[in-house]
């Protein structure tokens, strides 16, 4: 079907082009055409995300998940050298792809009622922001990878900075400053390995034989980069700050994917360009996880704000995608990949329940609330199932993810399995204290005897992502047989280089 059309460029840069149209009519609009643009901008992204989701899923239908080597390349000329602009998608990139442009209308359609400024210029930046982060799973030229992975950092910083909380100035700069300071010694690590290599060709450079002790340091530069995004423990702090103070959807948008480009590039990059050094810094990488699982589930216990709570929570799960990855076993990274993507529709529907509350009463804080279940049947029910996802449960996504990545560190080393299961006993603990206190919990402020029940945006935002989590409990195939191949080819030259650097 797509022999001739260069599907990858049409789905990354089709909301670049809706994003251009609306601005156009935003600087020729005044007076009243411009508020009716403002009115009609939300339906308008709302159209050109559906159009790149209905793309994307025309894609993953005619993707080859047989073979490993990447499909529906596209390659041009662009900076001149070996320096090309290059796309393409393998089994592990290509459910990215599709995360990212399912999420981006939800977010779009549950911004319409909670955006009250310059909705042009949201819509905009969000339609930029779709382009940048579907780019970084089609990218596979280094250099055009590195372009995409720092360019998200801008509107996303706008997102915060201007439509975000009281304290939005200073979450954004601490987001973008954190996240800047690794990309700089990337930056360094991709020019050195252009100049060793000669190419930016990603599939060349799976193949360029590193001494092994260029790896160590290369593997560092990028760790640095790809550590934050995450973001790991210690170098966590940014996220909670930029949770609490971003607008529900730019909340979302940060759970949902840009923390997924971190484990991303470990597995794009770090395992197969450096296997010497991956091997070498898997026991900190185990240490890490294992901390970073049980420490920040200790921390989101004790959180008095939901976002927060929530927000920790994920550095929490992310624990287990990095712990999964670097066991460097089917399961392992099958589980890893499996646990972002379940992540992604848990943490986004968990900020979106939030939301929901919070627009009614414009407050995030736990003890505010309590016996929602009376007056909110409907909420009560769906973030009943995302908390018991969120936790693990068996029969949603969450389990999948969890119990895979366990059971690949397991085979590596028991220690590292035990710790990660305390984890999912805490992450219960603290999911089950905020569910209880919110739905059952005494209700003592007068306010939430009024308060509505879900109405039907919201509704239609959360049922689809409810759906998912159901269907990929039940049937995880739907993802790990478009995975499996990719990973098993990931997995054989990975055990085949160890050892070429030195």
């Amino acid at each position: 079907m797509f022999n001739n059309l260069p599907i990858l460029s049409l789905i990354t840069f089709l909301p670049l082009v809706g994003a251009i149209a609306l601005m156009f009519f935003a600087r020729i609009s005044k007076g009243e055409a411009r508020t009716q643009l403002d009115k009609n901008a939300p339906m308008v992204a709302l159209l050109v995300s559906v159009a790149v989701l209905i793309l994307s899923l025309l894609m993953v239908w005619q993707f080859d998940a047989t073979s490993a080597e990447f499909d529906f390349v596209e390659e041009t000329a662009w900076l001149g050298g070996n320096i090309k602009y290059r796309m393409g998608v393998d089994g592990i990139s290509v459910l990215f792809v599709v995360l990212t442009a399912f999420l981006t209308p939800l977010c779009i359609l549950a911004s319409r009622n909670s955006i009250k400024k310059n909705m042009v210029d949201y819509m905009v930046a969000f339609l930029v922001l779709e382009t940048i982060m579907i780019g970084v799973f089609c990218a596979l030229d280094l250099i055009l990878f590195y372009l995409f992975f720092e360019a998200v950092l801008i509107p996303m910083f706008i997102i915060i900075g201007v439509w975000g909380g009281k304290d939005r100035v200073y979450a954004s700069y601490k987001f973008f400053l954190y996240t800047l300071l690794g990309s700089v010694l990337m930056l360094a690590a991709v020019l050195w390995i252009y100049n060793l290599g000669g190419t930016t060709d990603i599939r060349a450079l799976h193949k360029l034989e590193i001494p092994a002790g260029a790896q160590t340091w290369l593997w560092l530069a990028f760790f640095a980069s790809f550590a934050v995004k995450m973001p790991m423990w210690p170098v966590h702090t940014w996220l909670p700050d930029a949770h609490v103070q971003a607008p529900t959807a730019g909340s979302v948008i940060l759970a949902g994917i840009l923390l997924k480009m971190g484990g991303y590039g470990f597995l794009r990059f770090s395992l197969p360009m450096f296997p010497d050094a991956s091997v070498k810094f898997t026991p900190l990488i185990f240490a890490l996880s294992v901390i970073a699982i049980i420490y920040t589930s200790l921390v989101a216990y004790r959180q008095k704000d939901m976002k927060k709570l929530i927000a920790y929570s994920s550095v929490a799960h992310m624990g287990f995608v990095t712990m999964g990855i670097f066991a460097i076993n089917m399961q392992g990274l099958q589980g890893s990949i499996f646990q972002m993507i379940s992540h992604g529709l848990v943490s986004g529907a968990l900020f979106f329940c939030v939301g929901v509350i919070y627009d009614r009463m414009h407050t995030r804080d736990i003890e505010f609330y309590g016996g929602l279940v009376k007056s909110m049947p409907v909420y009560a029910f769906f973030l009943m199932l995302f908390t018991m996802a969120n936790v693990g449960l068996p029969g949603t996504s969450g389990f999948v993810g969890e119990i895979l990545t366990m059971v690949g560190a397991y085979k590596v080393n028991p220690w590292v399995a035990a710790g990660a299961a305390l984890g999912m006993i805490l992450s219960a603990v603290y999911a089950l204290y905020l569910y209880r206190a919110v739905i059952f919990g005494e209700q003592t402020n007068e306010k939430l005897n009024d308060i509505q029940d879900l109405n039907r945006t919201e509704f239609i935002v959360l049922a689809p992502l409810a759906f998912f989590v159901i269907l990929l409990g039940i049937y995880p195939s739907l993802v790990t047989d478009i995975t499996e191949v990719s990973v098993e080819n990931l997995i054989q030259n990975f055990n085949l280089r160890i050892g070429q650097g030195s």
